[in-house]
């Protein structure tokens, strides 16, 4: 079932829904006249059709509803306008639903436990309610004005903008990030062009802008770079946003706390607008496990099994989500019930027992002190954390601050937000990454649109030198502030020594000037990321303060396998020979040198991956905030004397 029932929608509005035909017959005489009697109750016009495209006819005619012949398997849209329309949408749609009283819903000893294999996405169990989200629009009646029309998509645009700022200053980490991708989209002009131009040529603004977005995630989807039809779902997302504004629709879908929220694919504001608190778990009939909403998903600790492949209408009832092995259970039995309350005050004491753990120092089992730092991208991530959970922050995301304000954030900005970072430390060592923008994270008016490869393109310190004034301002505020701490300051996707070099070049111009105008100032460490396999392999020609590696990028350019592409999950394992002989490479050349190596990529809090990391040489890992439990719990675990299986993988 389909449906669109906002309350709020002026009178004038078309509210649109579809349900599936299920009972045994089809529309045949007694349900068309039950769906007439049904209707005649509201004062709404109520259309109805077998086919989205039409034609329409209006439900409350009998012969008109026996003459559409539908069958049973076919959809019945329904069109709704007037000043009860939402109730009576609601009404029509639930008659469908409940096969028109005449067949009995299954009763417990009638259900069958069906189970249906997908791919995890995010570990994790969950038993509740299955709640359908799917993508409704509802229709508006143009005013006729082109002025009028173009105002009002513009104003519809701007609203859309302001909800997804707002849930920006609300989300942390890679949730910013991925919400910083649609604003810096939705910002671009470029994208409402045809809409806009339509509009003027005598369109309405919901059919232009709905025709000219569904062109632009089909051009998404149909590209042969999996990156691209990796956006459709952030594409699709902007377009819904902007017509709820349109239409007055709610754009966010009211989910019950504790459900099984069941969609193709979710696109990630809705996903972080969803209260995840009190339980619940993600089940797609699509996705990939490496699509954003998967990694929201494993960041919030949210269980998500992705492509389950089968139509949302048979997702319905009570479901047992078991993530971890991609496992989803309809109508779970007694005994499935059972084994579920087993295993979920199991996963309870884990969590308690993780929770401990946070404060204290990490240590292998066989002795081997490990150090734990932390990953953010805002000061607001560091609220009500105790300090004591790390040894520092061993990644600062800073671009998080190039989206949340109409323009680039100057000087003084940074200084205030990375000041609130340092003075939160507390004395503990705090390393800022310059501007790590481009690849799945554009900036509008300083990312290059159009790569064909973006991943391979000119991000990170490519993109710092090509916008030097942007880099300098960020090099004058990381300076400033190592004047109030252990400060560090790490340069992005760097290649070859001369990058470091122009980099380092460029931070002693950038100190002089600060010093000759009396401005507090400080030389931070200049470390590198290595991400880029050329990095690693010549890490010995780097003159680093340090070295931390980023796991993510390192393994998909070793595997030459794209980070969302779903079909070569497999490849991309950073456990794998090739990664671990290459982190051992790092580590061993950085311990030559009396310098740090660490690992700020996801591996860093995985449990799974930790003994593997530290079998290679690393000591230190950074990792997000609320990994920090788990982590030392696998640590203390791990002896070092029994990973030789490990070992074996490396030089």
């Amino acid at each position: 079932m389909q449906r669109n029932d906002d309350n709020s929608s002026p009178a004038a509005a078309v509210l649109s829904g579809s349900a599936l035909l299920t009972n045994a017959v089809g529309l045949h005489a007694r349900p068309s006249v039950k769906l007439t009697q049904v209707a005649k109750r509201f004062a709404a016009r109520i259309d109805f059709a077998v086919d989205a495209a039409g034609p329409w006819a209006d439900a409350k005619s009998p012969v008109k509803v026996m003459r559409a012949k539908a069958r049973k398997g076919s959809t019945l849209h329904f069109r709704v306008s007037g000043p009860d329309a939402a109730e009576a949408l609601a009404a029509m749609l639930m008659l469908v639903e409940r096969r028109f009283d005449e067949e009995s819903a299954p009763g417990p000893a009638e259900r069958r436990e069906r189970r249906l294999k997908g791919r995890p996405a995010a570990p994790g169990i969950a038993l509740g309610t299955i709640f359908v989200v799917d993508g409704h629009r509802t229709e508006r009646v143009s005013t006729g004005d082109r002025e009028a029309e173009a105002r009002a998509l513009r104003a519809a645009i701007a609203s859309a903008l302001g909800d997804l700022r707002q849930l920006v200053k609300r989300s942390n980490g890679d949730a910013a990030d991925i919400l910083g991708f649609q604003v810096a989209f939705l910002e671009d002009t470029a994208l409402g062009e045809r809409a806009f131009a339509a509009v003027l040529a005598g369109r309405a603004a919901h059919e232009a802008w709905l025709e000219a977005m569904t062109d632009e995630a089909a051009a998404y989807e149909g590209s042969e770079d999996e990156y691209f039809r990796a956006r459709v779902a952030d594409v699709r997302d902007i377009r819904d946003r902007v017509l709820a504004h349109l239409t007055g629709a709610a754009a966010d879908a009211p989910v019950p706390h504790g459900a099984i929220v069941a969609a193709v694919d979710l696109s990630p504001s809705l996903f972080l607008s969803i209260d995840w608190s009190r339980g619940g778990a993600l089940v797609l009939s699509a996705g990939s496990p490496t699509s954003h909403v998967a990694m929201l998903a494993r960041a919030r600790g949210v269980p998500a099994v992705v492509g389950v492949g089968v139509p949302l209408t048979e997702l319905k009832g009570e479901a047992l989500v078991h993530a971890a092995q991609g496992l989803v259970i309809l109508e779970p039995g007694a005994e499935e019930r059972t084994a579920f309350d087993r295993d979920a005050r199991t996963a309870a004491v884990e969590r308690a027992a993780a929770d401990r753990l946070a404060t204290t120092r990490a240590m292998t089992k066989d002795g081997a002190a490990i150090r734990v730092l932390l990953n953010v991208s805002a000061a607001r991530e560091l609220d009500g954390l105790d300090p004591a959970i790390c040894d520092g922050v061993g990644l600062v995301r800073t671009e998080l601050l190039f989206h949340e304000r109409d323009g680039l954030p100057g000087e003084d900005a940074q200084v205030a937000v990375y000041r609130r970072i340092v003075e939160w430390a507390q004395g503990r060592p705090v390393t800022i990454r310059t501007l790590d923008a481009g690849g799945d994270k554009p900036i509008a008016g300083l990312t290059v649109d159009g790569e064909s490869n973006p991943f391979l393109g000119v991000r990170g310190l490519r993109l710092s030198f090509a916008a030097p004034d942007v880099f300098r301002t960020q090099l004058r505020a990381i300076a400033r502030v190592a004047a109030l701490g252990e400060v560090k300051l790490m340069l992005p996707m760097v290649t070859l020594p001369r990058e470091l070099e122009e980099a380092r070049a460029m931070l002693e111009q950038e100190l002089a000037s600060l010093r000759a105008a009396g401005v507090a100032a400080r030389r931070p460490s200049l470390g590198i990321m290595v991400e880029v396999p050329a990095a690693a392999i010549a890490a010995d020609l780097f003159q680093a303060d340090f070295f931390s590696i980023g796991s993510n990028d390192l393994t998909q350019y070793v595997a030459a396998s794209g980070r969302d592409v779903s079909a070569l999950a497999g490849l991309l394992d950073p456990t794998q020979p090739a990664v671990l002989r290459l982190i051992r490479h790092v580590v061993e050349v950085a311990s030559a040198r009396g310098v740090e190596a660490s690992l700020c990529g996801d591996a860093g809090g995985d449990p799974a991956a930790i003994p593997f990391l530290l079998a290679a040489g690393l000591r230190t890992l950074s990792m997000a905030p609320g990994l920090v439990g788990r982590a030392k719990m696998a640590i203390g675990a791990t002896d070092l004397r029994e990973v030789q299986a490990v070992k074996s993988w490396l030089p």
